[in-house]
């Protein structure tokens, strides 16, 4: 007779109170490797790439502190991953908080391993340039990937200041390394002010579908999410949420926040649509607790990343 297996569970507010214990990401135990896990949490503390206000480096401890709120069955979607998967806190990427460059080169070194062990990333950043160096990892792993991009910036610069790694040019690095299915790749909430009346054009020109906030304003995003489905197909499919992506008054706690963005319910709608396609791995990002006071920002991302964890492949549904 063949044994259950025994996955990792969450520990519950009944055997530890929600305000003690340690903050793993949904209290879930600390890894030390990604051996044997489906999913890991992984954190990377780094804001030595941001444009504006710094602060994300203090992201992955805050979303994880309010984590511990988060219980294990999706009432919603009827998602059940703890019942399905094993899935485990990796910690946190040592990044140098020095230098950016070799803080990239820690970051593909790190994904690196993880992926190797078949484990599916989920990261909670951490400023955008992060996406760069998990993109890298996870082509050498899955080959080109088709990508969501959800944020309120295309963050396809050449260069920012004269440096060619910033949390502003990760997609245009990733083009150039040719890590992306161009013609899979969907950018949603894309807004604000620019420098020049051509910003956005730069990632059509590649062949990315471009859906700007104002296309998503007052209406479900769900027949957006089927076609998307149906562009991705099979392939290796990346979710990159920089939680700018969200308008401000649902996620004030960001460095570049633009008025006029996406809602909470079109976030869940945008992830819960990602369902049944090859993800292979996601993030959620730039979130910067010095300017969420209240954790609001910071209880979004956590229940983002918990959503993106529920329609990883093998999931099952009750």
């Amino acid at each position: 007779m063949t044994d259950t297996p025994r996955y990792n569970q969450p520990l519950g507010g009944n055997e530890m109170p929600r305000f003690a214990g340690i903050a793993t990401m949904m209290r879930l135990p600390l890894a030390a490797d990604a051996r044997g896990l489906d999913v890991g949490f992984v954190g990377v503390p780094l804001d030595i790439g941001t444009s504006n206000r710094a602060g994300t480096r203090f992201g992955p401890r805050q979303i994880r502190a309010e984590s511990v709120l988060l219980r294990p069955y999706n009432m919603a979607t009827r998602a059940a991953p703890f019942d399905s998967l094993q899935v485990a806190d990796l910690g946190d990427v040592a990044t140098n908080p020095y230098d950016l460059k070799d803080s990239v080169r820690r970051i593909e070194a790190a994904y690196t391993d993880i992926v190797a062990t078949g484990c599916r990333p989920i990261t909670l950043g951490g400023d955008h340039t992060i996406a760069w160096p998990i993109l890298r990892a996870l082509k050498a792993r899955h080959g080109r990937l088709a990508v969501v991009h959800v944020d309120a910036h295309a963050d396809v610069n050449d260069t920012m200041f004269g440096e060619t790694l910033a949390h502003g040019t990760p997609f245009r690095r990733a083009v150039e390394d040719g890590l992306l299915l161009c013609d899979r790749v969907t950018q949603i909430g894309l807004r604000g002010t620019g420098y020049s009346a051509e910003d956005f054009d730069w990632c059509r020109q590649q062949g990315f579908t471009v859906v700007p906030a104002e296309d998503c304003w007052h209406r479900s995003l769900a027949p957006l999410m089927a076609e998307v489905r149906e562009r991705v197909g099979d392939a290796p499919v990346y979710l990159s949420f920089d939680i700018d992506g969200l308008d401000p008054s649902f996620a004030p706690g960001t460095g570049t926040p633009e008025i006029g963005g996406l809602s909470v319910m079109q976030a869940l709608e945008i992830i819960r649509g990602l369902r049944g396609l090859n993800l292979v791995g996601a993030d959620v990002v730039e979130v910067s607790p010095p300017y969420d006071p209240a954790g609001t920002t910071a209880l979004v991302a956590a229940n983002l990343a918990y959503e993106m964890l529920c329609v990883m492949p093998g999931v099952a549904y009750r």
